[in-house]
């Protein structure tokens, strides 16, 4: 006998990770209930109003932020950043600049060009084996 194949699921906050947008702000009845993969993916594919507004205002979530501002999410927090932002507070401090995202940002570019380094070294020396 075999079961009806049922749907995964995942919880509000996995779905909202997935979606890149701060679970808070999310409606009411996305936050309390399952989401299935089948719903994930017409919220990926056709996002609602309220998905298009928070991803174009935000409130962001921490990993977005840091990609809007070329950081890591350490590098928020170092500065004191632990909330969420929106995009004109984003773009706020872009215009701003300010001394500790200058530092922030080189620090990203130095362990993303080390990340590349170690990804060619690695290419590299797989190729010298075959």
């Amino acid at each position: 006998m075999t079961s009806p194949k049922t749907s995964q699921t995942m919880k509000p906050a996995t779905a909202a990770k997935k979606l890149g947008v701060y679970l808070e702000a999310t409606p009411a009845e996305f936050q309390e209930g399952l989401i299935t993969r089948d719903e994930l993916h017409t919220l990926q594919t056709d996002p609602p109003q309220w998905l298009q507004d928070l991803r174009n205002n935000g409130p962001h979530p921490r990993p977005v932020v840091a990609a809007r501002l070329a950081v890591s999410i350490s590098g928020l927090a170092r500065a004191g950043y632990t909330e969420p932002l929106t995009t004109a507070e984003i773009e706020e401090l872009r215009a701003e600049n300010p001394d500790w995202l200058q530092r922030e940002r080189e620090i990203q570019a130095d362990v993303q060009a080390e990340a590349e380094r170690v990804k060619e070294a690695k290419a590299a020396k797989a190729k010298a084996r075959h």
